[in-house]
């Protein structure tokens, strides 16, 4: 049996989740171009990414052509403008050809639009949390967002930097304020449900609701 080839896949955006999907991308072995347009930010992750890594605005033709996206089986746009991911997208697809593009949505309400565009397919954190909080929680019972916001209840979506405190640290062992419940860990684009065993790695995105009064202290926790 012939061994599968690699794809060959762009991601533009080396923000968290771009740089997290990129390493990953590598690691399962498949052929990876990290495309980012400040050139601080690129020349930041050369030691990592070496030249997988390229300065280069993904929404220009030029910069397109050159990283050789017309042989690409996928591109993905992750920056933090949904704006330019649409760009990215819709050029891959109508100038090259790109069979699968993928679009971070920042703006939930822009989802539709991006689907109407012909973009494959759409990640938006903020879907993924509601849809959490949608569904069946620690005490089995489902929570709905209109009970939340009469509850007093606010949802926290926390980031996990290479300066957090909370680095390493396992959600057991967290110092959290009182009645605060982690629902979720966002990583790399994925919702897991942790337990309290589950290890915070740089990247994640902590999601949990809490009481409105504690809402200061349990960003705290995190920074």
């Amino acid at each position: 049996m012939s061994k599968k080839s690699p794809m060959y896949v762009i991601v533009v955006g080396a923000g968290k989740v771009g740089y997290h999907l990129a390493k990953t991308l590598i690691q399962e072995g498949q052929e990876v171009l990290l495309l980012e347009k400040d050139k601080k930010t690129a020349e930041a992750f050369r030691d990592s990414l070496g030249e997988l890594i390229v300065h280069g605005d993904g929404c220009e033709i030029r910069t397109m052509s050159e990283v050789g996206m017309g042989r690409a089986n996928v591109v993905v746009a992750v920056t933090g403008d949904d704006e330019d991911n649409l760009v990215v997208c819709q050029m891959a697809k109508r100038k090259f050809g790109v069979p699968r593009t993928i679009a971070r949505v920042n703006d939930p309400k822009n989802e539709e639009l991006f689907k109407e565009l012909g973009i494959d397919q759409t990640i938006s954190s903020t879907r993924i949390i509601f849809n959490l909080l949608e569904q069946q929680i620690e005490t089995g019972q489902v929570i709905p967002l209109a009970a939340l916001k009469r509850g007093d209840i606010e949802v926290v979506e926390a980031t996990i930097t290479s300066s957090s405190n909370t680095l390493g640290m396992k959600i057991g062992k967290l110092n959290l304020p009182p009645k605060a419940l982690i629902i979720s860990v966002i990583r790399d684009e994925y919702a897991i449900i942790p337990h309290s065993d589950t290890k915070l790695r740089e990247g994640d995105s902590v999601i949990a609701i809490i009481q409105s009064e504690h809402e200061k202290e349990l960003r705290a926790v995190f920074e």
